[in-house]
This record gives structure tokens, C-alpha cells and sequence, in this order.
């Protein structure tokens, strides 16, 4: 399937590791330019190394407005312009609202949620002035349900959504943005939150069988999703949320019926 991405020009937030290393595998693959903000630029360099695929890396904490803005400045004087924007960067912290610090919150919020916001601020121009774009603002299932004691991560990703319909209404007809919203994902934030469980395997189990798939998704499969709904094969989805969770929430437990 050609997705006509060739030498589009695509910025991917938090691109190093899980999701977002799949995705810029992914754009890497169609042929698109691509720029990797994120802290570990040793990281995400090793994927251009490793594709042979055009683009480069950028140390950037995507919460901070003056980084954000040095980031797009050398984007735009490197390829030109944006096309396609992926605000991935995201992190996971628990506590419920009574244990959550106010400096936890505000970290929570300004990586998940002010980020996209900033890096839309800084793509969007350069999106209008070629005549249009996409945004994709990656969100999770618990921007729609919520696990416990996860008070910051489902308020940032809840408000995701608002974002989304907001760019989307903003500036149609030329520009398209929509949420995508993966279940449980095999990356490093997942392992890491379980590691911390006295029985790492037990709680990855719970995790695979709360899925009507009775797993968890591969970082490649959301990245393909990603992907198509860049491309203009997705011409007439904006600001919608997409979830992409194998089910998840969608069986009702409960004595059987017979």
C-alpha cells in the first residue's frame, strides 16, 4: 500500500523509545523526512543509523516553551516546513489526588499535555503556509477509562482529547487532527510501572487478560495506525479519538448467562 508519505516532512515527540521509535520506524519506511524531539538523542539517532532513513534527532524537553521553539526553528530551516506532527512524548506517574504533589501534577500535565500543545503552536504555521497537515495526538484508553491511583496521567490524557477537537475545529478544512488511543502497549513505561509490583510476570498476566485479545498491543501495531491516519488515505478523519485497545472495556463481567 503506497501511503504517498514520500519526503513529507514529520516531527515525533518523544520518538526515541516504544510508540514513538515504532512510528518514526514506520514514516522512516515511506520515505518521509523525519525529526525525533526527545531527551535521549543517543537513542533516537540509532534509528536513522539503523534505517538509512532521512532525518535527525534533537534534545528537547517539549514541556519548555523557549526549547520547543529553538527545535522548530531548526526543523523548518533543515526540511522547509512541517507536514505531519505526532505528539507522543508522554510519561506515566501514580497517586491518587490526595497523594499526588502539586509538582508531580504539574510535571504530569506539562509532558503529556502542554507539549503537544507547544509543538502544535510551533508546527501549525508552517502547516498552513504549505496549504495543510496533520496532528496526532497520541492519548490513551484512559483519556475514556481510568485504572486507579493514575489521577495526573488520565487528566493529561482526557484533555488531549479537548485539545484535539479544538486544533481540529480551529483549523479546518486544511489541517486535520485526531487522538489516538492505544490499550496496553509492550514498551519501557509499561515495564517499568510493573517492575515496581512484587510479582512483575502476575501483573503483566492481569494486564493480557483484561483484552478481549488476551494481550497487549506491539508499539508497531499502534505506529501503523498512526501512520495510515497521517496519510492522505485518511482524508476525512479529524477530530475524532481513535482507540486501538484490543478490546479493552469492552466485555461485561459478571455471572454468565446461559
Amino acid at each position: 500500500m503506497n501511503l504517498q508519505l514520500a519526503q513529507r516532512v514529520v516531527v515525533v515527540t518523544g520518538g526515541a523509545k516504544g510508540i514513538g521509535a515504532s512510528t518514526v520506524r514506520a514514516f522512516l519506511r515511506e520515505g518521509a523526512r523525519v525529526a525525533v524531539l526527545d531527551l535521549d538523542v543517543a537513542t533516537a539517532e540509532r534509528l536513522f543509523a539503523e534505517s538509512g532513513g532521512q532525518g535527525f534527532a534533537i534534545r528537547c524537553d517539549v514541556s519548555k516553551q523557549a526549547e520547543v521553539a529553538v527545535a522548530f526553528d531548526r526543523i523548518l530551516s533543515t526540511f522547509g516546513g512541517v507536514d505531519i506532527l505526532i505528539n507522543n512524548a508522554g510519561i506515566q506517574m501514580y497517586g491518587d489526588v490526595t497523594e499526588t504533589s502539586e509538582e508531580l501534577w504539574d510535571h504530569v500535565l506539562a509532558v503529556n499535555l502542554k507539549s503537544a500543545f507547544l509543538c502544535s503552536k510551533y508546527a501549525l504555521p508552517s502547516m498552513q503556509e504549505r496549504g495543510g497537515g496533520v496532528i496526532i495526538n497520541v492519548a490513551s484508553i484512559q483519556a475514556v477509562m481510568c485504572q486507579r491511583k493514575v489521577a495526573a496521567y488520565a487528566t493529561s490524557k482526557s484533555a488531549l482529547l479537548g485539545l484535539t477537537r479544538s486544533i481540529a475545529v480551529d483549523y479546518a478544512p486544511s489541517i486535520r487532527c485526531l487522538a489516538i488511543c492505544p490499550g496496553t502497549v509492550d514498551t519501557p513505561m509499561i515495564h517499568n510501572a510493573i517492575r515496581e509490583s512484587p510479582d512483575p510476570a502476575a501483573v503483566l498476566r492481569e494486564c493480557e487478560e483484561m483484552h478481549l485479545l488476551r494481550r497487549i498491543a506491539k508499539p508497531e501495531e499502534i505506529a501503523e495506525l498512526i501512520v495510515f491516519a497521517s496519510s492522505d488515505l485518511a482524508p476525512f478523519i479529524t477530530g475524532q479519538s481513535i482507540r486501538i485497545d484490543g478490546g479493552l472495556g469492552v466485555e461485561i463481567k459478571g455471572s454468565k448467562q446461559s
